[in-house]
């Protein structure tokens, strides 16, 4: 699983207030990583990826960027993570996460390791979330509809909340068909923002451009 538009758009639109430490789960080959690198260039950021073949290709990608010295590659999974970083937190979390749960799985291996899931990855994750988001800190998921309903329930007994929504749709009239969800240690009232992919076929909206201009070379 190299670029798609779920992981650029978490990486040009997660928020987080001059972040001294991020960490970017199930980084793929680091695309996510690096956007983060490029966005806030006095941050530190950790990568973990499970997928043996996409972290070596991560591991090629931080080196020959301008930000390999800020970079950080933990290949295994964000459990073993806690294991070889206990007590690390963290101001910016973000994820990508394989969200298809339960499900019909892929026949090519590597993409049911960057797609598929259980309940118990989720529960997991929160969990991790919990022990390593800073008090100031953000997490921020690419998820589609039924998951972000699923993610919200484990959040609660965690005093973690759903702070910021971002529904993404295709075109205007489209159905949303992904959610960015900002989660937060303090409550507050959510807010709700919409993002347009698309102007018309084959033509990108000009929200669109304006968030990824500064990491695409076609625009």
């Amino acid at each position: 699983m190299k670029i798609n538009t779920d992981g650029t758009l978490l990486g040009a639109l997660s928020a987080s207030a001059s972040p001294v430490s991020i960490l970017d789960i199930g980084t793929g080959t680091g695309v996510i990583a690096l956007m983060l690198a490029q966005r806030f260039p006095t941050s530190e950021v950790h990568a973990v990826e499970i997928e043996h073949h996409a972290a070596r290709r991560a591991l090629q990608n931080f080196c020959n960027s301008p930000f390999g010295n800020r970079l950080h590659l933990h290949p295994g999974s964000f459990q073993q993570l806690s294991t070889d970083l206990p007590g690390k937190k963290f101001d910016l979390i973000v994820s990508n996460p394989p969200f298809f749960i339960n499900s019909l799985r892929n026949r090519d291996e590597k993409k049911q390791t960057a797609r598929h899931s259980d309940h118990n990855f989720f529960t997991e994750l929160i969990n991790f979330i919990f022990l390593h988001l800073s008090d100031r800190g953000v997490c921020t998921l690419i998820l589609p509809l039924p998951t972000v309903l699923y993610v919200e329930e484990l959040l609660d007994p965690r005093d973690l909340y759903i702070t910021e929504v971002i529904n993404i749709r295709s075109f205007d009239f489209s159905e949303v068909h992904r959610q960015i969800i900002t989660i937060s240690r303090n409550m507050k009232t959510k807010e709700q923002k919409d993002f347009v992919i698309y102007s018309t076929q084959k033509e990108y909206s000009e929200e669109f451009v304006k968030s990824l201009k500064d990491f695409f070379t076609i625009f």
